[in-house]
């Protein structure tokens, strides 16, 4: 071939393709007249395109075995879903049996002691008693009531001391009737409190205490002091006099003279005119002072002399 310079072209270099191995199965029949780079080149592609087939094949084989590990687990879980195991018991130790307790004897019952009871003294129908025989009657029935069925039997049990005077005549008009009636004719302990009342409290207590506070029959006269004042807190209790004036000017009254003035002239921690109580105390107290003083004198009066024996030296 004529070239225009007269030499050749300048060519550019071939690449450098590696040689087939020679364990290579892929055989490929080529021209005789094909260059050796050329069948070098398509060697090189076959042995390369050989490899990547047998790549492909290994990956297709881990990849069904993936899926047929995963196709089988997947399997396990759909049965344990569909039938799941019963649940674990869990592995308890039994429980101790605990020994019987040892039994000790029973404690006796605590018996609870009552207080002796004093029945009502006999009523005869007085009415200055009458309030007092009534409630000892009440206080004996608050403080048994188990000793009585019912309220007919605590009223013939209050008739029991109905002995004497106005008071046995009143008990025996209760059972006359009920022989005329059949019925017994108070039905309840209200109704009998209420009848005794009627017939046996005084019928003008207030009047009366105001009569005798306004009076002089009240006074203490030889009476003690304690005496004179339960008498009267008495009349006091039976009238409407609260005022503490009024009742101090009252006791006063009645107090004996000498008592009366002892209080009234004390030097210090004298009552007040309107403290009912303190004068209550200083009455008392100046009083029991009287009666110790008169006790000693006595004594004294009673005692023998005796002349006092003089020892020689």
């Amino acid at each position: 071939m004529d070239y225009p310079s007269g030499q050749p072209p300048n060519r550019l270099p071939s690449p450098v393709i590696p040689n087939p191995p020679k364990n290579s199965t892929l055989q490929m029949s080529l021209p005789l007249n094909t260059p050796q780079g050329v069948a070098d080149t398509l060697g090189y592609l076959q042995h390369h395109l050989q490899e990547l087939t047998e790549r492909q094949h290994v990956s297709e084989n881990n990849i069904n075995s993936t899926l047929a590990a995963l196709t089988a687990q997947l399997q396990q879980l759909t049965q344990l879903v569909a039938n799941p195991p019963p649940p674990a018991v869990p592995n308890i130790p039994p429980l101790p049996v605990p020994s019987p307790p040892v039994s000790s004897p029973p404690t006796p019952p605590v018996r609870r002691t009552r207080p002796k009871l004093s029945c009502p003294l006999d009523f005869n129908g007085e009415r200055h008693n009458s309030c007092a025989f009534l409630n000892s009657c009440s206080l004996y029935i608050r403080l048994a009531p188990e000793q009585f069925y019912d309220g007919q039997e605590r009223i013939l049990w209050a008739l029991m001391f109905f002995k004497g005077g106005r008071a046995a005549k009143w008990s025996e008009n209760v059972f006359c009737q009920e022989a005329d009636t059949g019925v017994f004719p108070i039905q309840t302990w209200g109704d009998f409190e209420q009848q005794f009342q009627l017939h046996f409290f005084p019928a003008n207590a207030e009047a009366d205490a105001i009569n005798a506070l306004e009076g002089t029959s009240y006074h203490q006269g030889n009476r003690t002091v304690d005496d004179y004042l339960d008498s009267f807190q008495a009349l006091v209790s039976d009238t409407d006099y609260t005022d503490p004036w009024t009742l101090v000017v009252k006791f006063r009254r009645g107090l004996r003279l000498g008592i009366q003035n002892q209080i009234a002239t004390m030097p210090y921690r004298r009552p007040a005119d309107t403290d009912p109580d303190a004068w209550y105390r200083a009455a008392r107290r100046i009083d029991q002072a009287r009666l110790v003083n008169k006790a000693f004198q006595s004594v004294s009066r009673s005692a023998p002399s005796t002349p006092l024996k003089t020892v020689s030296a």
